[in-house]
């Protein structure tokens, strides 16, 4: 368990909070790039770690993030026009380009005190990237660092599908809940003996290989062994189940600083997932959900069924709120809940969300009783709040400035017990921490 006080620095995520500041100091996803469709298009409002910007893509098709009020009478910039390279105050006229300089002062005279109050009259405007289909901004000090190498940020845009989705609680527990992998057996399993039966119902979590084997040794062994590596940029979490004669099921999840989580699913040759938590405030979040393959495009019929709510992917509305959401009790079947599945609830994701805002929309984590299962969870904890204790005494995160530290995957193997989770990396992914990236710069 965590003291109140940890509890509270570990939530805690607005601009005057320490893991506010830590999140501060990294790249952070504002809106799907597919938000702002082309240019001058309607402006998007944002709350991002508790702030309020207004995001507009201009006439060249650049995206602007910053503040939402006009610095002359504080009219709200989302009802201005977006048109020829700026944003347009409706009240008078007041125009301002995607780095927060004043372009037009309509209600003073041409000439050079004009222009001298142009150059004064500035929005806060964050810097921002495009990068995999996602804008991201940095609300930090100083220069921004590097972009962090995601291997979703790299692949052809062919190879990857980006989604979104809000989630209803404070966003640590929703990323411990995707750092967890111990519930698997129980939270997304069928009740239904037939290995088959929770391929059918959608659970592609756990049969992403097509192998149904492996629904029954998560469903016989609900005691994981926990092996946990630290690297760079974060954690790999091992989590070792009895598979046939000697073998054990490895699925291998990651969290990279401050929070980005990578999936246990997937085998070679097959999609990855990932997750990244952005707080809106300190009683919700979106999350960033992506999948790529770095071998092949992805297929039409894969996008249709991240569409409709597979994988890390929720069925959303328009506005990327889950189908199956808090309001209507995730649409619980109780009748199935009895007779085919632990929760009664549709969908991978939706089950998440579930259970991760049952407990609250800040977790109370000085009530917890933790076991050996829950090890990963204590070392994210760990980790996340010595950054956060680190830049409050002056020590910026390291990671920030190693981009190329988060070129890693993560995924499941099938080993013999002899070998360590170190070996199986190796073998995997060819690098002790799933890192993808050093043969590349080996032969650069």
């Amino acid at each position: 368990m965590l003291t109140a006080e940890d509890n509270q620095l570990l939530t805690e995520t607005g601009p005057d909070a320490p893991m506010g500041r830590l999140f501060r100091r990294f790249w952070t996803p504002a809106l799907l790039s597919g938000e702002l469709p082309g240019p001058d298009c309607t402006p998007v409002r944002l709350q991002v770690l508790g702030e309020d910007y207004l995001a507009f893509r201009d006439t060249q098709g650049r995206v602007g993030v910053v503040e939402p009020h006009c610095p002359h009478r504080g009219a709200d910039l989302f009802f201005g026009r977006n048109e020829q390279e700026g944003i347009r105050c409706v009240y008078h006229g007041w125009k301002f380009d995607v780095h927060g300089r004043c372009v037009d002062m309509p209600t003073l005279e041409p000439g050079t005190q004009r222009d001298r109050i142009c150059e004064k009259t500035r929005l806060n405007a964050l810097p921002v990237r495009e990068a995999g289909g996602i804008v991201w901004v940095y609300m930090g000090p100083g220069e921004a660092p590097p972009l962090p190498e995601l291997e979703f940020l790299t692949v052809p845009e062919s190879h990857r599908y980006v989604s979104k989705k809000l989630q209803e609680c404070n966003w640590a527990q929703a990323c411990e809940g995707g750092l967890d992998t111990a519930h698997f057996s129980f939270l997304h399993m069928s009740l239904e003996d037939d290995e088959h039966s929770t391929a059918a119902m959608g659970q592609s979590a756990l049969v992403a290989s097509g192998n149904p084997a492996l629904i029954r040794w998560v469903r016989n062994d609900g005691r994981p062994r926990f092996t946990i590596l630290e690297h760079p940029a974060g954690l790999v979490i091992g989590g070792a189940r009895k598979a046939d004669a000697d073998d054990l099921y490895w699925r291998i999840s990651q969290f990279l600083l401050p929070n980005h989580g990578l999936t246990p699913a997937a085998f070679a040759g097959e999609n990855y997932h990932g997750q990244t938590w952005v707080p809106i405030d300190d009683h919700s979040c979106w999350i960033y959900c992506y999948t790529w393959n770095p071998e092949r495009p992805l297929t039409d019929a894969e996008r249709a069924k991240f569409r409709g709510g597979h994988a890390v992917h929720a069925e959303t509305d328009a506005n990327h709120v889950p189908l199956r959401n808090r309001s209507n009790l995730y649409l619980l079947d109780r009748q199935e809940q009895k007779q085919r599945s632990f929760t009664g609830v549709r969908g991978v994701s939706e089950q998440d969300a579930c259970i991760q805002d049952s407990q609250g929309r800040i977790a109370n984590r000085t009530r917890e009783h933790l076991g050996p299962t829950d090890i990963g969870i204590v070392r994210f904890r760990r980790r996340i709040l010595e950054a956060a204790r680190d830049l409050a005494a002056g020590n910026a995160p390291p990671a920030a400035m190693q981009p190329a530290a988060y070129h890693v995957r993560s995924g499941s193997a099938i080993a013999p017990s002899s070998q360590t989770l170190e070996e199986v990396m190796v073998n995997r992914f060819g690098h002790p921490h799933g890192w993808v990236a050093h043969q590349e710069k080996e032969t650069a």
